[in-house]
């Protein structure tokens, strides 16, 4: 019977698991929506773990913290089979400063009581430490005197999924404070060691502390309880101070040679089948036989029982009910045979190590009045540890630092992308009279933007952005490490290249040829023109107005920067590059017009945004006086009495005296295929006509060279 019990229960169990597992996703927010979660003066910082840990930032841009949401670290399902996703913020001592309820699907809350009351919940974490004996209990509080609990209010009728939420923030924020705050690498855990036998005896466990044993009398929790209003509320405490009030014995039986001295057969084949499901879980048997017991009448199974908690290195460990059928073996002498017997499982990747002590500590409750009683709690502790031997530890594979790391999931594409810049460098460079005079240079050029948007913008996403200067302006001040540069290879050889072209050309490399949205805009010129729309071109005067605007944006973008760096994020915004390029217009409507008003625009005024507004186009004008030459070529007629390559220059960066305004050049090579071209060209042309009169004159009009 026990047997048949055993097998149902596993059928239920994976069952269930299964459909958690397929079907119960919780919504994890992307680093935007987090980054709209954290309040001033606090920002969100860099992306500082593989489990989506966020850096805390103050107004200063100095580490504060850290971010994190609790489904990608402790996915613990809840009472629907999906996890419950929490945010969790907490400053460096550990002190939870934020915690807010992201998305869950607990039927009692969904259909019943409503939201309300489960978002009211997370807000007690605040102010309280991780470090803090953290229980779910009653509204009426411990009172002074009442030990070491801290009480967090739970929500009547619906006590699983505050358990089951509570958990998940204190797994998250443990596996968080392990790694991040005392250097304690959850790293590849140990787990019981399948291949180890030794045969071993009751006797045995005792004698090698495999077993370990706790007895509290009532005259030792009667002097805890002195001096409090409790005191005097356990009658049976007074008439009989050497009688037992907790006798515990605690083992690990995740080690299947002590499990097999412990538990009965049928038992163990449960635990083996609940083992092989839950394979990062270690059970710990748990038998109590005094007049204590384990758990209130409102524990609820495969939740955290209610009096019984753990610690590790300072940090509590997450305990929770495996809602096994136990069964003890004849081994185990008759005192025990008659107790109660649980077994708790905690998750070995948050950081529990069964081979290093803990400690188990179970609540003595008390209740003093008849209405509304006021709850007091003492708490009785003891040690255990399992001999290394029993366990084995995963081969630790040293990782790579994450700069390395981050090339090689890259590879493919920072040769594609190296290859192609290397082409377009060395044409410009060797070859540009060649490829401005192709009969189809637009097309060719259009090509080489169409790659440049899908390969390097919306694949590859290497639209260089203002942010990324900026928050080197930060690091500066703050005196921090650039090594985040290092995380976007991609991005960073792009950068290299542009920095490259202020020395060759001046902005224009970059301006011209390498920015995606750069490219959008110029799509949105050509289509204009293929639609016949009216093209708008301000004035002289009021051109040079509007290109100053850009330098006013960069000049306000370091202003926040300096003085308001929590507000730098939503100021960036002026660039409409992360919602065009970064996200593909998958974004809030207002982001998607703000970016699409650009490219309509730039139907009917060219490139409006590049000339006139752009930040990053004003950083990279300001890096161009890093030119070493002037390398479009010019002839003395130019400006005087020819002006032809002025009137057919989009950008207007050629002034009326022929001189080239390298700061608005982007490159585009027109002006290059008119000087080349023996039919455009107004002195070429006046030399060809004269040449036909006189053959004998050889002449060619003056021609200054690119230097």
């Amino acid at each position: 019977m026990v047997a048949l019990m055993g097998g149902v229960r596993f059928i239920v169990a994976a069952v269930l698991w299964c459909v958690s597992a397929v079907c119960a996703v919780a919504e994890v927010l992307s680093e935007d929506e987090i980054a709209g979660q954290i309040f001033a003066p606090m920002s969100l910082g860099a992306l500082i773990s593989d489990n989506g840990v966020y850096e805390l930032l103050n107004s200063g841009g100095a580490h504060a913290g850290y971010v994190f949401q609790t489904e990608p670290m402790a996915a613990l399902p809840g009472f629907s089979g999906a996890p419950i996703n929490v945010l969790v913020v907490l400053d460096l001592e550990g002190r939870f400063l934020d915690v807010q309820l992201l998305d869950h699907n607990e039927p009692i809350f969904v259909s019943g009581l409503g939201q309300a009351p489960f978002h009211a919940f997370f807000e007690q974490y605040r102010g309280h430490s991780i470090s803090d004996s953290l229980v779910v209990g009653t509204p009426y509080g411990a009172g002074d005197g009442g030990g070491q609990l801290v009480y967090l209010d739970g929500v009547t009728k619906a006590t699983a999924s505050i358990r089951i939420a509570h958990e998940s923030v204190l797994a998250a924020a443990l596996q968080v404070a392990r790694e991040k705050m005392q250097g304690i690498a959850s790293g590849p855990p140990a787990y019981p060691d399948p291949d180890y036998v030794e045969v071993l005896t009751w006797d045995d466990l005792l004698t090698q502390g495999l077993i370990t044993r706790r007895v509290a009398t009532n005259a030792e929790v009667q002097a805890l309880f002195d001096g409090t209003v409790w005191e005097d509320d356990d009658p049976e405490a007074l008439d009989e101070p050497d009688a037992p009030y907790l006798d515990l014995w605690i083992a690990d039986v995740g080690p299947s040679s002590i499990a097999r001295v412990l538990l009965d057969e049928d038992t163990l084949e449960e635990l083996d089948r609940f083992m092989s499901i839950s394979t990062f879980d270690e059970p710990i048997l748990v038998i109590e036989t005094a007049r204590h017991g384990l758990v209130s009448e409102d524990f609820v199974r495969n939740t955290a029982p209610d009096w019984i908690g753990a610690q590790q290195d300072g940090f509590p460990v997450a305990l929770r009910d495996a809602d096994l059928f136990i069964e003890l073996s004849d081994a185990v002498p008759d005192a025990l045979q008659d107790g109660v017997a649980m077994i708790l499982r905690t998750d070995r990747r948050l950081g529990f190590d069964p081979t290093r002590e803990w400690t188990l500590s179970v609540d003595a409750l008390r209740e003093h009045g008849m209405f509304q009683p006021e709850i007091g709690s003492v708490q009785l502790t003891t040690t255990h540890v399992t001999a290394e031997r029993f366990f084995a530890r995963p081969a630790v594979v040293e990782k790579l630092p994450p700069w390395k790391e981050a090339i090689l999931n890259r590879q493919t594409d920072l040769i594609v992308l190296a290859v192609l810049l290397t082409g377009l460098v060395a044409v410009l460079i060797a070859a540009q009279g060649w490829l401005a005079g192709l009969a189809a240079f637009t097309p060719v050029r259009l090509g080489i933007l169409a790659g440049i948007l899908g390969f390097v913008g919306w694949w590859g996403q290497g639209q260089l952005s203002i942010v990324t200067p900026l928050a080197m302006l930060q690091t500066a001040m703050a005196g921090g490490s650039f090594a985040f540069l290092l995380y976007d290879p991609f991005s960073l050889l792009i950068w290299g290249v542009a920095i490259l072209g202020f020395v060759l050309w001046g902005r224009g490399l970059f301006c011209g040829w390498l920015c995606p949205f750069g490219a959008m805009q110029e799509f949105a010129h050509h289509l204009g023109r293929m639609l016949r729309l009216p093209k708008i071109e301000p004035s002289a005067l009021w051109d040079a107005r509007l290109k100053s605007l850009k330098y006013v944006a960069l000049a306000g973008l370091v202003a926040v920067t300096v003085f308001a760096p929590s507000y730098m994020d939503k100021a960036a915004e002026i660039e409409p590059f992360k919602t065009a390029i970064t996200t593909f217009f998958v974004r809030e409507w207002y982001y998607v017009a703000y970016a699409a008003l650009w490219l309509v625009l730039g139907m009917f005024v060219f490139k409006g945004f590049c000339r006139y507004l752009c930040p990053l186009g004003a950083l990279m004008a300001i890096g161009g006086v890093l030119r070493l030459r002037r390398w479009i070529p010019r002839r003395d007629e130019c400006g005087s009495p020819c002006q032809l390559c002025r009137v057919k220059c989009n950008y207007k960066a050629i002034a009326p005296s022929g001189k080239i305004q390298y700061s608005e050049c982007f490159q585009c090579l027109d002006c290059v295929t008119i000087h080349d071209d023996a039919d455009q060209c107004v002195p070429l042309i006046l030399k060809g006509r004269a040449a036909r009169r006189a053959p004998r004159n050889l002449g060619h009009p003056n021609t200054v060279p690119a230097e």
